[in-house]
């Protein structure tokens, strides 16, 4: 939903961030100095290793929810980069996709993360503030937000469409039930919530307009808000916040980031993601006592599995037994219920250029007729 508020003279009080770093010169890609100035210098070739599906989205944004995005700004290295660290070596062009593939794995299978830290994403986000408070939690990034206390804020708010409006989880302190509230239900909300950002974008606008410093201006804009930065992060821990992120138990809209950023990882180290998928998304991990579960069921037989003679399975006091308690009785039987692969993969269709975004957040951005305009100077 956008606001709108009476306003003169926007350009000058929004920053949005340079057209120039979102669009870097590196690898040969179109330069854009600003928004309304594009100059297309003779493409330059490059010595650093680049993948072709990812230049393909280089600098393209993609929504998410109602309002927001997120764009691949830049990355450094690609699958044949965690190999080159893992064996130090010069062996550029020398190995095999297979041969790489196979250690990137290994790599990922038994957790020896450092070769992964030499893939750096660089990503430039929109979302609602209270999935920025969310998102902000992993701290093994380097961020640097939207500034309200330097420029105005666009009045963007998250609107959560009715198929995403839910109770209360009756299992799930954290989360929300998986069927919908009422229709009736979530009309009043949205009428509530309407009004009360109409208040407050009204608000925002009076304190700008009698000159309020902007830092003190946004203190009352809800958690609807839509802010922004820049967020840049290596492959090992990009792989530990997609892996909480897209997890069915986190909150719906950052999930939703995290299948679009997953989707630029497939593009960028696709072995990567691969590995991920197979061993931290579709994978899980087994305490002692789960696995004395399997022990009882099992045995290996000829390099292979088998089944214990006499052995039908086991019952809900047999796993008690063992030490299981009831939460983790449900989340093994979770566990060995096969998973359905989940698709990340990214439309191209919703790719939307960087002047396209623009355009949207300064159409949202409130132009306040300042009180020493209205009375006049001397």
């Amino acid at each position: 939903m956008i606001v709108n508020v009476t306003h003169t003279g926007r350009k000058a009080m929004y920053a949005w961030p340079s057209v120039v770093a979102l669009n870097m010169p590196a690898r040969g890609a179109t330069v854009l100095l600003s928004p309304a100035k594009h100059c297309a210098p003779s493409p330059m070739e490059t010595k650093r290793p680049t993948a072709e599906a990812a230049e393909e989205i280089l600098g393209g944004y993609f929504p998410v929810l109602d309002h927001g995005f997120v764009a691949l700004v830049d990355y450094m290295g690609t699958d044949q980069d965690i190999e080159s660290a893992a064996r130090v070596s010069y062996g550029a062009g020398t190995r095999r996709v297979s041969q790489t593939r196979g250690l990137v794995r290994y790599l990922q299978r038994h957790a020896h993360t450092t070769p992964s830290e030499m893939v750096e994403f660089k990503f430039h986000c929109s979302m609602p503030m209270f999935v920025a408070r969310q998102w902000v939690r992993h701290r093994t990034a380097s961020v640097n937000e939207y500034s309200a206390r330097y420029s105005l804020l666009p009045l963007l708010f998250y609107e959560p469409e009715h198929a995403h409006f839910a109770h209360q989880s009756s299992v799930n302190n954290q989360g929300r039930e998986a069927d919908p509230a009422p229709v009736e239900l979530h009309a009043d909300a949205v009428g509530r919530w309407q009004e009360l950002r109409q208040h407050a974008a009204d608000t925002y606008g009076w304190l700008l307009a009698e000159d309020v410093a902007r830092e003190l201006a946004r203190i009352d804009l809800p958690l609807s808000t839509y802010t922004q930065w820049y967020w840049k992060i290596d492959l090992h821990n990009l792989l530990h916040f997609l892996t909480l992120r897209v997890d069915d138990h986190a909150q719906w809209e950052i999930q939703e980031y995290g299948r679009v950023m997953a989707g630029m990882l497939a593009r960028v180290a696709p072995i990567a993601y691969e590995a991920w998928l197979d061993y931290n998304v579709l994978g899980a991990r087994l305490s002692h006592a789960e696995r004395m579960a399997l022990a009882k069921l099992l045995r290996v037989e000829d390099g292979g599995i088998g089944v214990r003679d006499g052995v039908s399975g086991l019952g809900r006091a047999e796993l008690r037994e063992l030490g299981l308690a009831p939460r983790e009785i449900r989340e093994l039987l979770a566990k060995i219920e096969a998973p359905d692969r989940p698709d990340f993969s990214l439309d191209l269709a919703d790719m939307r250029s960087a002047e396209e975004m623009e355009e949207k957040m300064l159409a949202a951005v409130p132009e306040p007729e300042r009180r020493t305009e209205r009375q006049g100077v001397d």
